[in-house]
Parts: C-alpha cells; structure tokens; sequence
C-alpha cells in the first residue's frame, strides 16, 4: 500500500536522502532552507510557526520563516492538508523540510521505517505502537473508490430502479420463510392445538415399606380433644333446661407444646405490649408451654423489649370462634392469693377486632348494634364526656358500595368475660370480675338493672365499676377461695349465652355455680340510642396473665416472681339443634375472614395503633352522608 522512500548512503561519513520524482503518487514543490532550519534528527520536528497568518499548509497561504519567505507552491496539496489529526505537526511536513545532510545514516542504527511516520506519531487505535498504517490521503487503496463521493454517478444510482435480480430474489424468500415458519409455529400452532385439557403424566410409585407411620401427635382431626373424658361430652343448661353437646376441647395433655405463629392449629401465642391497657409487661410466645396436663402462662421479671417483665398471652383468633353456647375453662390462678397486682384474664371477644392490634378495634370494638341513629356517631353525639369512641365503623346504614362485610348489618367486637382476677386488699381474698362490655352505652353506664340477677349475695356482688367513655361494663365481681392458686386446686370458671336483643342472655358461673345474670332486655332503649345486642358475632377466646396499674393496685412487696397462671382444660358446648349456635369464624349473617383478609395491613401490622395508620378510612353511612 505505500510506496518506500528510497535513500542513498556515502561513505563519507555523512549521509543525504534524495527522493525520486516516481515515488509519489503526485510532484511537490521541494523548497529549500538553510541548514539552522532543517531538522538534524528523525525523531524531531521541524519548527513550524502557527498563527493567524501562517500555516505550514502549502495550499493557499505561503509557508513563512524566519530567515526567508516562501512562494506559494503551484503543485497540488500535499498530505499535510488533509491530516486527520489537525491537531498534531504531521511528520508529513519532512516533505517541505530541505534534505540536509546527516553526520549519520538513517539506516546505520535501526531498520528501514514509513517516512510518513516517526516516533512521535500515535496510532489512532490506541495501544500500538507507531506503525505505518495509511494517515495521509496521498496513499492509494484499492477501495477509495467506494469512500470518494461522485455527483455524477450517484445521480444515476438515485435515477435507476434495479430489477430484482436472483440472488436478491432468493434473500427474500428465506426471509419470508423464517418469518412465516415462526408464525406458524408460534401462534397458529397453540391455536389450533390448544385443548384446555393438563394432560398429566403417569406417574410411578415404588413402595418402599409396608410399614405405616402414624400421625404427627399434635394433629387433630377433631374438635373435641380425644383426651376429654366420656362424662363431660354433655352438660345441662340450667337457664335453658336444654342439654348441651361438647363441640370444642383442648385438654393440654400433651407436654412441650408450644404456641409461636403457625404451630398450633387453635391457638396462637401473641407478641407484642397490650398498650390498649398500658401493660407493664411484652406478651411473648416463649411464656407459653404445657406440662403436666396443663397450660402454663409464666409470668417471669425478665427484661424483654425494654420492658422489665415477660408474660404470655394465648389467643384462639381467626382460628377457632364460635356463636352461642357455653364455654368454660377449669383454671388454677397465679399468686400469690389475695395480692393485688396480677392480671390473669380469660375472656371472649368478637373476631372482627384482634386483641392487641389497636386499628383493628377501633370504631369495632365494643360495639353490639344494629340501629341506625346518635349511637352509631361520634362520642354519641354528646359533649358531656360520656364517650370518646369514633363511632361505629361497620354500621348498619353504611352507604352502598362502601368497605362493609354486609352491609345492611350492624356489627363490631364486643367482649364477654369468663374472669378477671383482682384481689380485695381488706378481706385478702382473690376476686374475680364477669363482665359484658358494650357500646353505646346507656346514659351514665347505667342498664337496667330490674333485668339483672345475682344468685348468691354472700360471694358475688354488682361491680361499683359500671363504665367510662370507652365501654359500658355489666359486671359482677365474685369473692374466691384463696386455695385455687398456684396450681393447688383448680377451680371451673365459665358463662352461658345466647344471641338476641330482648330474647338474648348471658349467665356467668364460678365453680359450677352461677353467679351474674343478665337479661337482654336490661340493654333496652335508653337516652339517645336503641336497643344494644348480646353479641351475634362469632367469638374468639383470649387467655393471659399481665400487670397493669390501670387495672389495680399493685402490691410489689407481695409479688412473686415468677408466677404461673394453669389452665387445665378449654371447652364448649352448643345446643346441636339451634342454628344460632355455630362452631365457625364465619357464621350465616355474620361472616368475618374474607373482611379480615381483604384488610391485611391493619390485622397484620400491631403498630398501626388507627383504622387510618393502616391505610383505610370508616365507610360512609346515611347519618353523615353518602
């Protein structure tokens, strides 16, 4: 590709290069300067002023020096005009530079090079070394002629339709094959062989043993606890005069159950701080286990998230509820007895709140109503402090079309309390408060209490408290024997109920001996509000032992830790034959999993202390506006 540079050498010690007129493609202009001008070493450049005035260029402008003018040069542009890197003094411009005689030869020392290249060229690749690829135009190829614009024959081109010629007409049926073949198998193919039938392969057995392994001994396929004693799969109403038949049991024979989230599949240990109450203590799974045919809930002075005492608190929610019926438990409380301080709880709620996971119970819980006037609205509508509840939030007028699990209904979560243990510091004797807790509430938290009964005024009494502006309480408080503590005897702790308004009830027992009655109609319309209901919603079971100043005093010299709360059995019974009475978290009318579900980031989320922190707002209803 490129022509070589001839060279003579003399013997004489100096050496002169002399070009030939055939070794360019074209003549230059070969002009002459002194000897203080030209260059004396290869790897130098000669000295070529830039300005505004002056450029080494031979074309248009003369090349000017110190010493002397030069003329323009006549000849065609040499390379130097058309160097691809302006930038850079070209080692092309040897080219205008005088042959000078050299006290060495260039071919004394070191192979022949490209005279358009020297040492301080670049390579416009990067990385090489300089090397003698093409850089001026003066050097021919074979393929200028497909870089080098022509007017001419670019005009013809543009003018002319070629016809399409065979090899052209070849590319193009490969290329109509491709893309039809790929359509085809592709998209017509699945079509039309596409059945909606899942052929499912034949799959192979081997047996490998004839043994059979037996069920992991935690699984239940029943209800009823199989260690529940025949005489006990019945019991009779004495309020009703009906018989009722076991439909749940968990006798906790099974030593080293424990109850952290999946494990169980009734129960469910709880992690979190009941903040509802402003407990001292973090409900923790690890308080939960069983032994010796019982549940125990330990009570422990243990550091658990910055909190100075760990307890446990077993929940049925969402997993087992029921409607009706009777439920009791056989327990041995945690003492010391007759030392204010502890709070061992055993209570039911409605499973639309979950205990402990506040935004859930907001506007829920403890409502029990099914009108549509003052008592569904904020604080009832009254300024006198008698409540401080939002209202409530699944109403019966809910606007249609709004977040309701059936609109047109009334519900909400209230509570109904097999127990909640005290102590009476004059008598020092353990108490035990039963209570029905319900909103809206009646003026001052007052029922009616011509539909109220106590069985026996020698151990139960009305409680004093009666309420306050987050639930009307009808409770009666029951004095106990202080031998059913600390796992010396256990002791039946249980209450009746059905479903209703006038023709509904509630009747609370303590060892097999009823103790509170409450009449449906004690909760007739009273001030602004209507009726209120014994619960129709499916109810879960709560189980827990806790502290908190907000319940009692509590007596820290007395207290000792730990202390264990032992529940030996849980069961209920229903009267089979009552369409009232369900076994199930989704009763006719009242159905609760589907909401909760569609609900996760408040059910699921114990931080969100509001309805709005989860990410929701209360339906609208007809009172306020749709």
């Amino acid at each position: 590709m490129h022509r070589p540079i001839k060279f003579s050498h003399k013997d004489t010690g100096s050496s002169q290069s002399s070009l030939s007129h055939e070794d360019f493609a074209e003549p230059h202009a070969i002009s002459s300067n002194t000897p203080s001008e030209a260059t004396t070493s290869r790897s130098a450049k000669p000295y070529i002023p830039i300005s505004s005035n002056s450029r080494h260029s031979v074309i248009k402008h003369a090349n000017t020096s110190r010493n002397s003018a030069q003329p323009l040069s006549s000849s065609p542009p040499n390379g130097s005009e058309f160097d691809r890197y302006p930038q850079r003094v070209s080692s092309s411009t040897s080219i205008n530079a005088p042959l000078l005689c050299s006290d060495r030869s260039t071919l004394s020392e070191d192979p022949p090079e490209n005279p358009f290249v020297t040492d301080a060229d670049f390579s416009p690749f990067g990385g090489y070394p300089a090397s003698s690829f093409p850089l001026h135009i003066d050097d021919k190829e074979i393929d200028d002629y497909l870089h080098n614009p022509d007017p001419i024959q670019d005009a013809k081109y543009d003018r002319t339709c070629h016809q399409l010629d065979k090899r052209g007409a070849s590319n193009l049926a490969g290329l109509a094959f491709l893309v039809l073949g790929a359509v085809g198998i592709f998209i017509i193919l699945p079509v039309f062989t596409f059945s909606g039938i899942a052929h499912r392969a034949t799959t192979h057995y081997e047996i490998l043993s004839d043994y059979t392994y037996p069920m992991l001994s935690a699984i239940r396929t029943s209800l009823v606890d199989p260690d529940t004693p025949d005489q006990f799969k019945y019991k009779y109403s004495s309020v009703t005069g009906k018989n009722y038949t076991l439909v749940f049991s968990d006798e906790f024979n099974l030593n080293g159950r424990t109850f952290y989230p999946n494990e169980d599949q009734f129960w469910e240990g709880v992690d979190l701080n009941y903040a509802a109450t402003n407990d001292i203590e973090w409900y923790d799974p690890a308080a939960l286990s069983t032994s010796d045919g019982t549940l125990n809930i330990r009570l422990d002075a243990i550091k658990n998230h910055d909190l100075f005492y760990r307890s446990g608190m077993l929940q049925s929610w969402n997993k087992l509820c029921f409607k009706s019926g009777f439920v009791e438990i056989s327990a041995s409380l945690a003492g010391p007895a007759g030392k204010a301080g502890l709070w061992p709880g055993a209570w039911t709620m409605g499973n639309l709140g979950r205990p402990g996971y506040l935004s859930t119970t907001e506007g829920v819980w403890p409502y029990g109503y099914d009108e549509c006037d003052a008592g569904i609205t904020y604080n009832q509508s009254q300024s006198d402090g008698l409540s401080y509840l939002p209202g409530q939030k699944l109403n019966k007028c809910t606007c249609s079309g709004e977040d309701h699990p059936n609109a047109g209904t009334g519900r909400g979560a209230p509570e109904i309390d097999i127990l909640e243990g005290s102590a009476d510091g004059d008598a020092e004797l353990g108490v035990v408060t039963q209570s029905y807790q319900i909103a809206p509430f009646d003026i001052w938290w007052r029922p009616n209490y011509d539909f109220l009964a106590i069985n026996n005024y020698s151990v139960t009494q009305m409680n004093s408290y009666c309420g306050g502006p987050f639930q009307e309480a009808i409770s009666g408080v029951t004095f106990l024997n202080n031998s059913w503590y600390d796992g010396d005897v256990y002791q039946m702790y249980g209450f009746e109920y059905e479903p209703g308004t006038a023709s509904g009830f509630i009747q609370w027992y303590v060892a097999d001996e009823p103790t509170l009655y409450m009449d449906g109609r004690s909760l007739n319309a009273n001030g602004n509000v209507g009726r209120r209901q014994i619960s129709f919603e499916p109810m879960t079971i709560i189980l827990n032992l806790g502290m908190s100043n907000s319940w009692s005093y509590i007596d820290w010299p007395s207290l000792v830790f730990p202390t264990i709360m032992r529940v030996d059995y849980v069961r209920i019974y229903q009267d089979t034959s009552d369409p009232n009475s369900q076994i199930t978290c989704d009763p006719p009318g009242y159905p609760t999993v589907d909401y909760i579900a569609n609900h996760p980031a408040a059910y699921k989320n114990v931080n969100a202390t509001s309805w709005s922190m989860a990410g929701y707002s209360f339906p609208k209803n007809k009172l306020t506006g749709c």
